[in-house]
């Protein structure tokens, strides 16, 4: 088995490669892998991620197969085990999985194609990260001591777990703020209101309502105390910005207003994750992940 499955195996070399490779697709660089075949397994839903895949494939000239889960042989209790194995016995050259479990590709290392790791439960989300740092790049040439709070449901985030290890490997000062509730010992805690002030990116997280049954506040007491409201923007740093992995919760995490307001970076990650998945497939085909 290889490919990408979480950053934490790879060397900090490996990763800035990966941006590196995106940036110079995003540049112009043209890649094609027209004689390649790929899968999409979801098992959970998706829009961005999802979608983003599959344009990077159309993009590198991959012909693919967005196979739907639900009418699949999952059905009628066939593993995931299995599933990935008869893709390969068919034909295909990699995969690309979400899974509700954590660390699922665990199970498939007798597995002889490229994984690719779209999100594995609150583990990890590796591409995510990869164009979070690409955005974070692009806007301030370096990472070494820039400071980030992540704001939110941490517990239940990949998102967080994964960006906040990697970014305090390439210099990065991580914090992390919201109800005592949705945090754990990923980062620092301070105050959202000392993040605004003095923090380079604040990254707001979705409220993951299908994860929290109940919340211990409204969801306007909720944006009130921890959510990005306008008054907040305002007193962010001069180039501060602000990102977030949608999607979004207007109103809750983030003011809608703020969303497209001009410190956010919000679609302009979107546009970078077709690059970073372009890059990570590339470089999975070609046996460098």
């Amino acid at each position: 088995m290889h490919g990408l499955l979480n950053l934490k195996n790879l060397k900090t070399d490996q990763i800035l490669d990966i941006l590196s490779l995106a940036s110079s697709i995003k540049g112009g660089r043209s890649l094609s892998y027209s004689g390649k075949r790929m899968a999409t397994l979801f098992y959970e839903n998706s829009t961005r991620t999802h979608n983003s895949f599959l344009m990077a494939m159309m993009k590198l000239g991959i012909q693919f197969a967005d196979i739907n889960v639900a009418g699949s042989s999952v059905s009628k209790g066939e593993t995931l085990y299995d599933t990935v194995k008869t893709l390969e016995a068919i034909g295909f050259d990699g995969v690309v999985i979400r899974h509700s479990q954590n660390e699922y590709y665990t199970e498939l290392e007798n597995v002889n194609m490229a994984i690719l790791n779209a999100g594995d439960g609150s583990g990890s989300h590796p591409t995510q990260s990869l164009l979070d740092l690409m955005t974070i790049h692009e806007e301030f040439g370096s990472f070494k001591g820039l400071k980030c709070c992540i704001v939110g449901d941490i517990v239940h985030s990949r998102v967080a777990h994964t960006n906040a290890e990697i970014m305090r490997r390439l210099g990065m000062e991580v914090y992390i703020a919201g109800p005592k509730e949705f945090l754990d010992d990923t980062a620092p805690v301070i105050s959202l209101d000392e993040a605004v002030e003095s923090c380079d990116v604040v990254m707001l997280l979705r409220v993951q309502f299908e994860r929290n049954a109940v919340l211990s506040m409204s969801k306007e007491e909720y944006h009130a105390q921890y959510g990005l409201t306008m008054e907040r923007v305002n007193r962010m740093k001069e180039k501060a910005i602000i990102m977030h992995p949608a999607p979004v919760n207007r109103g809750i995490e983030i003011a809608s207003e703020a969303v497209e307001c001009s410190r956010s970076r919000i679609f302009p990650q979107m546009s970078n994750g077709v690059y970073v998945r372009m890059a990570v497939i590339a470089m999975s085909l070609e046996g460098e992940l």
